[in-house]
């Protein structure tokens, strides 16, 4: 059977009692200011938000007719109670028609049903959701569901779709006074992981922590588009969780692209967490990440620098054949024996890099590296499967900084990690062959 992942959604009835007295005056969609919306105006329909969660009510009026919309599957709602991916949706971006206007109202919106009943999503047909919109990267890709089990189905997808140069934003969770579980996928690398905030820009109880969160957006006491059968009204407040702060970093993130379409996806991802508004005195908190996201700083940023081959963390990435039929392009090659890549890590997100590169018969090849952070380099010889490898085959595997052909060329792998001394690095990897 297929293995179902939960959808995250608020359960902590006393986060959620204690912040409705702080909430009562606040006005009307305060999480926009919070996050810097209703200082720019929004642009055109662009790089599309694509929201793969439950069913959304194509006939509830903030979706029925709305323009730059596509249904990627059939949408089937389960009854009164399924209302998540409709609420997740809205807030992304609802054109305001009905009187309530999500992130980015003018959005290019795709919507994916991967729900199984009100409070479940099926695995399987989410991987097969995320793979679908990475055929036509760029594009941001919501999650707002999780679970505590690893998914390797989704998990994959998701690298595949970072390969091809799409986002994916997830719902950190919210076990946060439960345990505080790890949660996948928000905990998976290469995704950009929301916590929630409240009306006072302070980290909630509930909201899942950990070093791979790496942004917050208000998720309590919001307000949502819903279908009719769950509020007649068609609006429901008061609604609470990480579920609902994810899709308002995918709208920003979705509204950064659209303005500036050069920029890579790492790029995004970088600018909206440099930009941050920072909950607490320090840069970093395993609540909220980088701080909250801020549209207005994001859209003012200069451009970071790229880091591309991603995902490159392992041999089953950059190998052809593996979980990439065509691998990763070799850093080296026979005719060019000599090369230098620039390229970052980042802390539990992206804390190694790993290159194919050339080995020519009888040459010596040497590696270098030139870094602002602490990182060192090393070569694993053509036989590695796995920088994890068992320490028998490491000993035979890892090379150090130079090795040497033998009497035929052949592929081997350039590492590139962090020492843990720092949390970040940018760096230059230069790879030279030389004669013996």
């Amino acid at each position: 059977m297929p293995r179902r992942l939960s959808i995250v959604v608020a359960a902590a009835l006393c986060a959620l009692g204690s912040a409705a007295v702080a909430a009562a005056d606040t006005p009307a969609e305060w999480w926009l200011h919070a996050i810097g919306a209703d200082l720019s105006a929004a642009p055109g329909p662009g790089v599309p938000i694509v929201v793969i969660d439950g069913a959304v009510d194509a006939t509830q009026p903030s979706f029925s007719g709305r323009a730059n919309t596509t249904y990627l599957d059939t949408q089937q709602l389960a009854g009164p109670d399924d209302y998540h991916a409709t609420a997740v949706a809205s807030l992304a971006a609802a054109p305001g028609n009905g009187g309530f206007a999500g992130v980015y109202p003018q959005a290019t919106l795709e919507l994916w049903d991967a729900g199984r009943g009100a409070n479940a999503i099926d695995g399987r047909s989410a991987a097969q959701g995320i793979t679908t919109a990475a055929k036509h990267c760029p594009a941001v890709i919501n999650l707002s569901f999780g679970g505590t089990d690893p998914h390797p189905e989704v998990q994959n997808a998701i690298l595949g779709a970072v390969r091809a140069g799409c986002l994916v934003v997830a719902a950190a969770g919210n076990g946060g006074t439960d345990g505080n579980p790890q949660v996948y996928p928000a905990s998976y690398p290469h995704v950009l992981t929301v916590g929630a905030t409240d009306e006072r820009n302070f980290a909630l109880p509930f909201s899942s922590s950990g070093d791979w969160v790496d942004l917050a957006a208000p998720g309590i006491d919001v307000t949502a588009s819903v279908p009719l059968s769950h509020d007649a009204s068609g609006v429901s407040s008061g609604l609470s969780g990480t579920s609902f702060a994810a899709p308002m970093v995918a709208a920003a993130a979705a509204w950064l692209w659209t303005a500036r379409p050069t920029l890579t996806v790492s790029q995004v991802a970088d600018i909206l967490r440099s930009t941050a508004h920072p909950v607490g005195p320090s840069r970093f908190s395993t609540q909220t990440g980088y701080g909250i996201v801020n549209i207005a700083a994001a859209l003012a940023a200069p451009t970071p620098q790229n880091d591309p081959q991603e995902p490159n963390d392992d041999v089953s990435q950059v190998r052809p054949g593996l979980l990439f039929s065509s691998g990763e392009p070799s850093l080296t090659t026979i005719a060019r024996p000599s090369n230098r890549i620039a390229a970052t890590l980042l802390q539990a997100e992206d804390p190694r890099d790993l290159y194919r590169i050339w080995i020519p018969a009888h040459r010596t090849v040497r590696v270098s590296l030139d870094t602002t952070g602490s990182a060192v380099a090393r070569i694993w010889g053509p036989k590695a499967f796995s920088i994890e490898e068992p320490p028998p085959l490491r000993t035979r595997d890892l090379k150090g900084r130079s090795i040497t052909g033998g009497a035929r060329g052949a592929y081997a792998y350039a590492e590139v990690f962090l020492t843990g001394r720092t949390p970040t690095a940018s760096y230059v990897l230069a790879v030279r062959a030389a004669k013996r």
